[in-house]
């Protein structure tokens, strides 16, 4: 896991054990592992198609231009809750209680 998170045993060993806080960072590129190895398990839909944005919204949302609605978590700047989410922590406060990155998550 160090390794694929390009980072120090100790530093994993670290989270594992609640002694360090995970970098947000490191956090997304956790995130993005585990969505990685779940894309063919699971036939999920677009977060446009299960959230229902309207067409103007989707234009300006950065998940639609790069038709990458499985992963609107990851991207920066996606329009949720009607405005540009562009920081990380305030994203995932907002993510995590989505039902597109909940299924991700989920087993």
């Amino acid at each position: 896991m160090a390794q694929l998170l390009a980072t120090s045993l100790k530093a994993v060993e670290g989270y594992e054990q609640g002694w360090r806080s995970i970098p947000a960072s490191v956090e997304r590129q956790v995130f993005l592992l585990v969505s990685r190895m779940r894309e063919n398990k699971k036939n999920r839909k677009s977060c446009w198609v299960i959230k229902k944005c309207p067409p103007e919204r989707k234009k300006q949302c950065p998940a639609w231009e790069f038709n990458a609605g499985k992963l609107c978590w990851f991207i920066s700047g996606t329009i949720c809750e009607g405005k540009a989410q562009t920081d990380w922590k305030e994203k995932m406060k907002i993510c995590r209680s989505c039902e597109v990155f909940k299924s991700m998550v989920q087993l």
